[in-house]
């Protein structure tokens, strides 16, 4: 795991920027602290960094409209902080392009953790496999390019994917038409952080279809099988 990681921490509660701060330098990591979102905004323009820890409840602009905006002109992986921890919360949040959601209280190594694991996703989305491995996947009028963590349709227009969204559909695109449990689908994308009750794949393919245009009653490229889980329907031609 690369120890130079750069990771933005906005959060307008001083304790928790210094407890951050104090365990993402523990493990290697350099903690850029950001008070508000005018203050993340500023360090954005002028500094490298590789992951957004974002609280949700901030007094300038909650951290869903930032995410929001964010999303709009790059892909930096947000993992979000919140007092919240509703499964309506956590769907919210991954909706406007999260990439994890963590509830506080929380154990400063599971935050570790997760920051590990969403870049291990950024970096290697399925590093199980190396069968796509200098190649890209073509199903119906799209192609994911897995060196570029790309999804392009048919008019060359590029189709913005979140890197666990990317992950996902990579993970059915390479074992297509096979069906994948929740279960195999969590602890394929997310490993060590799964949990028995997490419902975020059904949120993620929900945007995935939405993002392709994928009508979820009539699902021409990822259908719901019941009581199983989900496949990529579509023929995957590997290209080099």
């Amino acid at each position: 795991m690369d120890t130079s990681l750069r990771i933005l921490v906005i959060d307008d509660d001083d304790q928790i920027l210094g407890l951050v701060a104090g365990v993402l330098e523990r493990a290697g990591m350099v903690p850029i602290a950001a008070a508000s979102i005018a203050q993340a905004e500023e360090q954005l323009e002028h500094t490298r960094v590789d992951l957004i820890v974002l609280d949700l409840m901030l007094e300038d602009e909650d951290g869903l409209s930032f995410c929001r905006r964010l999303r709009a002109y790059q892909k930096t992986p947000v993992i979000m902080l919140t007092a919240l921890s509703s499964d309506i919360d956590r769907i919210v949040g991954l909706e406007v392009g999260a990439d994890d959601y963590l509830a506080k209280p929380f154990n400063p190594r599971e935050l570790v953790a997760r920051i590990k694991a969403v870049m291990r996703r950024v970096t290697d989305p399925t590093p199980a496999t190396n069968v796509t491995s200098g190649c890209s996947l073509r199903f119906g009028s799209f192609r994911l390019v897995p060196e570029q963590m790309s999804l392009w349709n048919e008019d060359g227009e590029e189709i913005p994917l979140t890197s666990g969204e990317f992950a996902l559909l990579k993970i059915l695109a390479e074992r297509a038409p096979r069906v994948l449990s929740r279960e195999m689908l969590l602890d394929l994308s997310r490993g060590m952080n799964a949990t028995p009750f997490d419902r975020t794949i059904d949120s993620q393919i929900s945007r995935i279809r939405q993002k392709i245009g994928d009508d979820p009653r009539r699902p021409s490229y990822i259908k719901t099988v019941r009581n199983l889980g989900y496949a990529l329907s579509k023929k995957v031609v590997r290209e080099t």
